[in-house]
């Protein structure tokens, strides 16, 4: 072999395990930026439930109207702490609002991205108002609930089935409603395709992803103008081995397609976190009694905020329908 080829064959192998090696470290550094727990999150980071500097309209007025509803309903229902141990071992914690104790009607309302239980007491508001009793749980590498990486959904579809166990352990005649935001949504989304009590009688999700690839992927090119591939690719080994799942399998898409319960679908129009466009592909995707509802004009996480009597008076209405 001439000594130019064999310089060239050597100049290629080193540019290629630079890459290698490159494509990995920055692999390892989003799994770390978007997955591993931290007490706080990077100043970068979406927290799953208010939208990153936009508002619309009477947005900032009906959201201190409500939280000043929700202050007044927290004086005057049972809050206690409860928790289940999920599969892998970690300790997950919940909050549950109680009104009526008699009541058969439970709610499981799931947080979105780097949030946590405390987040959602407007929603849960609005359910225990409608006659629930609402559960709220942390999701796990989130508030008190145990774990080092964040499931993005997919983990947490098995959390919150154990969740909706407890609730069937405790009340046989339970009848029992999904709802989540963001990640929330997601999560409730993957859970719909699971084998399901039949205590569940509907699944109501808000500006939830298509899968976890397509939403990094989505995030990749927003936060750092980065290229799918190779980047995606090495975050997505690094988190199977650190996390313990894939980011193609964490598909609401396809999880959908095997859902046997009715599901509500709520977007934003103006959302750019989780693009707008993904709903109608959810949507299209569940083969159940269904709705869509879009808000004009709200941004991520927004809807309710932006208009809530329209939000909430569609929920009731489309759980009116499935409800004794």
């Amino acid at each position: 072999m001439k000594k130019k080829t064999k310089i060239l064959i050597s100049v290629l192998v080193l540019a290629a395990a630079i890459l290698t090696a490159g494509s990995f470290w920055a692999g390892n550094y989003l799994v770390d930026y978007a997955l591993y727990r931290t007490d706080q999150a990077p100043e970068s980071a979406h927290d799953g439930k208010a939208p990153v500097g936009e508002t619309y309209g009477n947005e900032e007025a009906n959201k201190a109207q409500e939280q000043a509803l929700t202050d007044a309903w927290l004086e005057t229902v049972s809050i206690e702490k409860t928790e289940i141990v999920s599969e892998d071992g970690l300790t997950l914690r919940a909050l549950q609002y109680t009104a009526d104790p008699s009541a058969h009607r439970y709610a499981l309302v799931i947080h979105g991205y780097t949030s946590n239980k405390e987040a959602m007491q407007t929603e849960a508001r609005h359910f225990s108002e409608l006659g629930y009793t609402v559960i709220t749980p942390d999701n796990r590498a989130h508030g008190e609930s145990d774990g080092s990486y964040i499931g993005m959904g997919w983990l947490d579809r098995k959390d919150l089935l154990l969740w909706i166990q407890q609730i069937v352990n405790q009340d046989s005649q339970a009848e029992i409603i999904l709802y989540g935001v963001s990640m929330g949504g997601a999560t409730v989304m993957m859970t719909a395709g699971e084998e399901l009590p039949d205590n569940v009688k509907a699944v109501i999700e808000d500006c939830g992803y298509t899968s976890v690839y397509d939403m990094f992927k989505n995030q990749l090119d927003y936060r750092f103008g980065l290229p799918e591939f190779p980047f995606l690719a090495t975050a997505d080994v690094m988190t199977g081995i650190r996390a313990g799942y894939h980011f193609k399998e964490a598909s609401a898409l396809e999880q959908l397609k095997k859902a046997s319960v009715p599901m509500m679908f709520i977007h934003g129009s103006n959302d750019t976190y989780v693009p707008t466009d993904m709903v109608y592909q959810v949507y299209e995707a569940c083969p159940t009694e269904k709705e869509l509802l879009v808000v004009e004009g709200a941004a991520h996480a927004a809807s309710a905020d932006v208009d809530p009597e329209l939000y909430w008076n569609s929920v009731t209405a489309f759980l009116n329908r499935f409800l004794n």
